[in-house]
């Protein structure tokens, strides 16, 4: 079992930048594979990045890459989402997650892979 918390959301202007936090516990963090997602009001949960337990591999979607860094931190239990260059378009419910299987060789980008979720923190971006 993963708890997951997120923290770090809240209301900046377009171009602004945040930084999510996700701490962890439970048993064997550094086993797993670590992801953050976002929920847009009506739209299905999307992948944002992903970070691997291994060697710290990253992997974002289009929409992010280049504007958003995934990080981890195993000492501290924790995985970070540094979020510049914010949109409008990037407001949403961001979900720390932590994939179903300890180990994973390859990242995974679908929601269904992911059996540990947070609760989810709210970032808007206003024009």
């Amino acid at each position: 079992q993963v708890q997951l918390v997120e923290s770090g959301g809240g209301l900046v202007q377009a171009g602004g930048s945040l930084k999510l936090s996700c701490a962890a516990s439970g048993r064997s963090f550094d086993d797993y594979n670590m992801g953050w997602f976002r929920q847009a009001p009506e739209k299905e949960r999307e992948f944002v990045a992903a970070v691997s337990w291994s060697d710290g591999t990253t992997y974002y979607a289009d929409s992010v890459g280049g504007r958003f860094a995934i990080s981890r931190s195993n000492a501290n239990y924790s995985v970070y989402l540094q979020m510049n260059s914010l949109q409008v378009e990037d407001t949403a419910v961001y979900y720390c997650a932590a994939d179903q299987l300890v180990l994973r060789r390859v990242l995974t980008t679908t929601p269904g892979a992911y059996e540990y979720w947070g609760q989810g923190t709210q970032v808007t971006v206003s024009s």
